[in-house]
């Protein structure tokens, strides 16, 4: 289908007339015969010299090739397009952010994948996310570790394959001992504000309890809930450990509870799985579709044709010209 990006160009169609209606002939005076003794010459005769005028007369084929030139010309400047089918997208509005704990405790060899191995809690939750941040198709992810501060590992993208390169990389004690669950919820709300997505949601995974926070967790919980975060929450700790050590079951789930989301328990990589299917479930992701007709431009051709057409016009007066003056020269 054919279109035009700027049709009211077509206005401009009529400007020549108009011109030639409202402005004057041009003009150029010139002596028409250069006699040394013109005066007398026409003394003798009894003439008296008046001016005269020689109105040069226009070929047809400039008349249509200058019609044809202006109407390319404003075709030209009127922008076709070629406008093809619809394309229509589908795109997933939401922004997802896991946040990973990776203090001292996640060193511990107590992780169990389904195949019955025990591993380092780190390097378990590494592989139950790493295939969960490959199925984010069209959502765009940022990823928080945290120990005893929080940072970002990964901004908002979609290339989920560095993602999960960067997730591969990460080591226990990198940011730390500790842990600050309430800091990261902070730092997870201050990485959403710039966000315009539909759905905002945070996975936070720790195997631990909040021991190095400026800001309480139920605090950053409230305000998560203010930011429209929900907060999804992975407790994969022993509720029974003392110290450090032990994972705070109550702080989770009243920090899922506060932000409308979810609150989990993982011991081992089955259940971690399990659970990021429920999130997929309890959570899908919100589409946008997006459609629009692909254009191309196609100006370059009536502008070009008009280019060639006056060139062509040009060397074809310019020889008619030099003929014509060659036989009066015979002639003469």
């Amino acid at each position: 289908m054919l279109e035009f990006e700027w049709p009211w160009a077509f206005l401009l169609l009529p400007l020549p007339l108009v011109v030639w209606w409202l402005l004057p002939a041009f003009r150029d005076q010139q002596t028409s015969v250069h006699v040394p003794f013109f005066d007398r010459l026409a003394e003798a005769t009894g003439q008296t010299p008046q001016p005269g005028a020689v109105v040069l007369r226009r070929r047809a084929i400039q008349m249509i090739s200058a019609t044809v030139i202006w109407l390319l010309l404003v075709t030209a400047l009127a922008r076709p397009l070629k406008v093809g089918d619809a394309i229509t997208h589908e795109v997933s509005a939401r922004d997802l952010i896991l946040a990973v704990d990776i203090s001292g405790s996640m060193e511990q060899t107590d992780f169990r994948t389904p195949d019955g191995k025990t591993i380092k809690r780190l390097d378990g939750v590494k592989q139950v996310l790493g295939d969960f941040i490959a199925r984010r198709k069209g959502d765009r992810v940022a990823l928080i570790l945290f120990g005893s501060k929080a940072y970002i590992q990964v901004p908002f993208t979609q290339d989920l394959q560095t993602a999960r390169t960067l997730l591969d990389q990460t080591e226990v004690g990198m940011a730390g001992q500790q842990t600050a669950i309430g800091d990261t919820i902070g730092l997870a709300i201050k990485t959403l504000e710039g966000s315009s997505a539909k759905q905002k949601l945070l996975i936070l995974l720790t195997d631990g309890n909040d021991t190095a926070s400026r800001v309480p967790p139920e605090h950053a919980a409230d305000i998560a809930r203010q930011k429209d975060v929900a907060v999804y929450t992975i407790g994969v700790g022993d509720p029974a450990a003392s110290g450090e050590n032990r994972v705070d079951l109550s702080v989770l789930q009243s920090v899922a509870a506060t932000t409308g989301g979810h609150f989990f328990r993982a011991e081992d990589g089955a259940q971690l799985q399990a659970i990021y299917a429920d999130i997929d479930r309890l959570a899908p992701a919100k589409l946008d579709t997006l459609s629009w007709r692909p254009k191309l431009p196609l100006f370059q051709w009536p502008l070009g044709a008009a280019v060639v057409l006056g060139l062509a016009l040009w060397l074809g007066l310019f020889l008619l010209g030099e003929h014509e003056r060659k036989g009066a020269l015979r002639h003469a």
